[in-house]
This record gives C-alpha cells, sequence and structure tokens, in this order.
C-alpha cells in the first residue's frame, strides 16, 4: 500500500424513494429509509433515516419530516442533498485516515427520468461530496443484480417494483431496449390501503400503519395457496366520524382486491414493453422468463398473478428489495468497462 493509503472512497447509492442502500468494497454499509427530520426554525437537520422514520407522522410543529424522492424523482433538492450527505458520513470511518477521502459514485436512477432530474441526482451528489459520479438506470441496475449478463447478445426482462417508480425494461447487448417507467409501486399501494381503509371502515389509518398491512396481508391475488395464506390482521385506529377507537380485523383477499386496479395498470405496462421488443429478444424472454425487484415483488401471489395474465414465468428475484443496490455495486467496480453508464 505504500505511505500513503488510496485516498479514494468508492461507494454505490441506490437511491430509493422509500430507502437509501449505500455499498462500499462489496458491502452494504448504510440501509435506511430514504427520510430527514429537520428543525423548522433553523433549517438544521435533526434526524436522518430510521431515526427520522420514527418520528415520521408524529411531530409537531418545531420538527418535519421530508421524503425528498418522490415517485423515483428528486422532489426537494436541499433535503435530498442533506440526506446523500448525512448518509455517507454513517459509512463506518477506515482507521488511520486523516485526510478526507474524494468520493467516486455510482448513483441508480429511474429510466424514465428526464435531463432535469438528472442533473439534480448528479447536483446533490457533486454538493454531497462527489468527485466523480456515474449514473446507472435502476432496471440495469436490477439485471446486474440479479446477475443477469446485460451486455450478452439475448434479451433479458426486469420488472423493478421499487417505492416511488415500477422500472421496465428489456435490455440486451449493454442497452435498455424497450422500457417503460410508471409512477405505480410501493407508495401508490401503501395509498390504496389508506383510501380502503377509509372508505370501508370509515377508519383513518397513516402511512405507517398501511405499511404494516402490506407487509402483514398484502398480496396480488384474492386466492392463494392455503400455506401462502398469511393470518388475518388486526388494525387498530380512530373512527373518521367519532374519533372513538377501532379495531378491525383486515384479510389478505381484501387487500389483494384494493390493489387490483394498481397491479393490472403495471400489468399493462408490461404487456406494452413486451409490444415493442423485437422478435428475437422476446423469444429470450419467453424461453428465460422475466424476473421481478424490488420490494413490489414481495407482495403474495405477484409472479403467479403475472404468469396467469402475460403467460410468461415470472421469477422473484432473491433478496428483491437490494437488487438494485448490489447491481449498483457491480458497476462501480466495472466503471472502466461498462459502457451503458452515464456521466
Amino acid at each position: 500500500m505504500g505511505l500513503f493509503p488510496s485516498l479514494t472512497q468508492e461507494i454505490a447509492i441506490d437511491l430509493g424513494t422509500a430507502n437509501t442502500i449505500i455499498t462500499s468494497n462489496g458491502r452494504i454499509v448504510v440501509d435506511q429509509p430514504s427520510i430527514i427530520a429537520i428543525d423548522t426554525r433553523t433549517e438544521k437537520l435533526v434526524a436522518i433515516g430510521e431515526e427520522a422514520r420514527k418520528m415520521h407522522e408524529r411531530t409537531h410543529d418545531r420538527i418535519k419530516t421530508i421524503r425528498p424522492l418522490k415517485d423515483g424523482v428528486i422532489a426537494d433538492f436541499r433535503a435530498a442533498e442533506l440526506m446523500i450527505r448525512g448518509m455517507i458520513k454513517m459509512i463506518p470511518k477506515r482507521r488511520g485516515s486523516l485526510f478526507k477521502p474524494t468520493l467516486k459514485m455510482v448513483i441508480g436512477i429511474p429510466s424514465g427520468s428526464t435531463e432535469v432530474e438528472i442533473r439534480a441526482v448528479k447536483d446533490s451528489a457533486e454538493q454531497a461530496g462527489g468527485q466523480e459520479i456515474f449514473l446507472l438506470f435502476e432496471p440495469m441496475a436490477a439485471a446486474l443484480g440479479i446477475g443477469l449478463d446485460v451486455e450478452a447478445p439475448e434479451g433479458n426482462m426486469v420488472v423493478d417494483i421499487g417505492g416511488g417508480t415500477t422500472e421496465i425494461a428489456v435490455i440486451s447487448l449493454g442497452g435498455l431496449v424497450a422500457d417503460r417507467s410508471l409512477k405505480i409501486a410501493g407508495d401508490e399501494f401503501t395509498a390504496d390501503i389508506m383510501e380502503y381503509m377509509s372508505r370501508q371502515y370509515n377508519m383513518k389509518v397513516g402511512e405507517k400503519t398501511a405499511e404494516q398491512i402490506k407487509i402483514n396481508v398484502g398480496a396480488a391475488m384474492t386466492s392463494l395457496p392455503k400455506d401462502e395464506e398469511p393470518d388475518t390482521y388486526i388494525i387498530h385506529g380512530p373512527n373518521r366520524s367519532s374519533a372513538l377507537p377501532m379495531e378491525t380485523p383486515v384479510t389478505y383477499s381484501e387487500i389483494a382486491h384494493c390493489l387490483d386496479k394498481s397491479i393490472s395498470r403495471i400489468e399493462t405496462a408490461i404487456l406494452s414493453a413486451l409490444e415493442a421488443t423485437p422478435p428475437e429478444l422476446y423469444a429470450d424472454i419467453v424461453h428465460s422468463g422475466i424476473y421481478l425487484a424490488g420490494g413490489g415483488a414481495l407482495l403474495r401471489g405477484l409472479a403467479k398473478r403475472f404468469y396467469d395474465k402475460i403467460q410468461i414465468p415470472f421469477h422473484v428475484a432473491e433478496d428483491p428489495l437490494r437488487a438494485v443496490a448490489r447491481g449498483t455495486g457491480i458497476a462501480l467496480r466495472n466503471t472502466q468497462k461498462f459502457q451503458f453508464l452515464l456521466r
């Protein structure tokens, strides 16, 4: 190593609407909710990630929580910069390094990003200390993270259902052949559940409770095989009219019913991407199946529902929540080789 160890710190960031994951040296070093809390009077950062999430929907007028990303893109520029900077600080420090290292970053972005949105990510990363910045479209990152050979002359299809966006792409020879990016994903499912509880039970539930319902009884099909059926989940909350406490059991088939419209729209987008796929690549996809990544891939019965509709097998990636993060980490180690990284 010589006298001076390398002063470049290399990090890969999966900047998600719901969670931000940072990898360094092939290891996940930060995995936190994409949320910050600031003091409204001083505009100073109070908390970040998990600490801020605990405060979400429980704050008073002195403190407000902000989710800097909406629908996969930066909605609040200053908050995004504070968040990225704060999360980089969470990375465990290397021993004995006196100097502040220069940062080389690879960041995943939605494939539907506009020039302005791409600029916003770059600016936030630069403000947070990034010197050398590469951007990577999320479906490409997901494909890498799943372990697909993205540079091969064959078609692979990935559906990445994140927090803010669902990214659908057919990949061949290191490029996106057909891609669709739609703003229906985990957050939209959560909103569907909040709206359903309000309409069906006249019960007021917050984002956090709706998220818990999604995790415990979320499903894509109204009837699941016996061994996959989750137990009925009990919700506590106020009645919207009387504000008196209520207790309501919720079943997975109800939730499947309330998510039906949103999932149908994802199906339509998958079909639309398949329509735009050249026949040779289409044949590859039918042969190898379609890969599901992102938190939405964990919805019970989703792969089966898609298969019933589209007649092509769907495979859920292992650890789908971290597929994009793994992919950005792989891209970080291959910045010289991968031509598809944006600078």
